[in-house]
């Protein structure tokens, strides 16, 4: 009889043993995520984080373009979009939309004159229910070339120390355009006449299966009235959603969406980087907004806004931030979502109540 350890009880040790290494394998790989073996690793924590002002975040509201209203309608496909990609979405046909017009703030009572960005979120859903959303701004380029470049500028933005933007500029001159896009674009007084981009780039895949890099935009149909930032400050500070309201309610707005084909030597992995004016371009449809509602129980609330979310025919590029938005957009409608008591919707529901 062997002197060794009894088979049960070896049996015993083994599975215990092999607990704990799923337990720690578990644990390191939760830690890992939390950013805790990696300290400087950028997670979604630390850039939802970075995002927030000296008052910290704005409880049961979107992390960044925390100030927006509703909208829905339909996107009119032209079919030529077939062209490049067998999306459904992008077949000829009219298509549901639920989309949400925003700013560039963490602070939802930001006045609109204060905040340079504007944004469109949208959702258009084909009838095979293909789904694609997008999360588009109306500069021509991004402010950086990165996601850390991104983080590194919200935490030079809210330092005190006095050289802190100089010396983030420094190591970012990509940011230089965006500054001076900034300081000499003009201000508009509506939404409508605002046009949206994708920034960002993505792959549109055709029915033979061959790839084309692409960038799209919205671009409105409104007659564009340009405006300094102090003849908007006039109009009010939330102008831009009364203004809109009453518009659509007046008649529907429209954008043609315009998508920009990369030709080889373009940079797709850098959204600072605008392509040149003579890329080829396609005009695939027509969005047009029927109807404006409240954001604090409309349609739009729930709806994270996640441009990873494509329909097949559909996909991300090597540009890393569709990931890094992914990512972030997630953590920032778990938290609201969480906030309960502070959510909009729930503080009209106890207005009502109340009453």
């Amino acid at each position: 009889m062997s002197s060794g350890t009894p088979p049960a009880r070896a049996r015993t040790l083994g599975s215990f043993a092999a607990i704990l290494v799923v337990a720690g394998a578990g644990v390191g790989a939760f830690a890992y995520a939390a950013g805790w073996l990696t300290p400087d690793r950028l997670t979604p924590a630390r850039m939802l984080a970075a995002l927030d002002g000296p008052k910290g975040p704005a409880l049961g509201h979107r992390r960044n373009h925390a100030k927006g209203i509703c909208f829905t309608g339909i996107f009119a496909a032209s079919g030529e979009g077939r062209e490049i990609t067998r999306a459904s979405v992008l077949a000829s046909g009219q298509y549901p939309v639920v989309g949400r017009f925003n700013l560039g703030t963490t602070e939802p009572d930001s006045p609109d004159a204060t905040v340079r960005v504007r944004g469109m979120g949208l959702q258009i859903t084909a009838p095979d229910g293909a789904v694609w959303r997008m999360a588009m701004i109306d500069p021509p380029f991004f402010p950086v070339a990165t996601p850390r470049a991104f983080y590194d500028l919200q935490v030079a933005s809210h330092s005190t120390e006095r050289g802190a933007m100089p010396a983030f500029i420094a190591q970012h001159p990509e940011f230089r355009a965006f500054a001076e896009w900034a300081g000499s674009a003009p201000w508009t007084g509506s939404y409508a006449e605002t046009g949206f981009n994708s920034l960002d780039s993505f792959v549109f895949t055709d029915t033979q299966g061959y790839d084309h890099p692409v960038r799209w935009s919205l671009l409105p149909d409104a007659t564009v009235t340009a405006l300094t930032q102090a003849q908007l400050a006039a109009m009010g500070p939330d102008h831009l959603e009364q203004e809109i309201r009453a518009r659509v309610a007046a008649a529907p707005q429209s954008w043609r969406m315009v998508v920009t084909l990369a030709d080889p030597i373009d940079q797709t992995a850098d959204p600072s980087k605008a392509w040149p004016e003579d890329r080829r371009r396609m005009e695939v449809g027509t969005l047009i907004v029927q109807r404006i509602e409240a954001e604090r129980d409309g349609p739009c609330r729930d709806i994270n806004f996640d441009p990873t979310v494509l329909p097949d025919g559909m996909s991300v590029s090597d540009d890393p931030f569709p990931a890094a938005r992914s990512a972030a957009y997630a953590r920032s409608y778990n938290l609201r979502a969480a906030e309960v008591r502070d959510y909009p919707y729930q503080r009209a529901a106890a207005t009502e109540a109340s009453r």
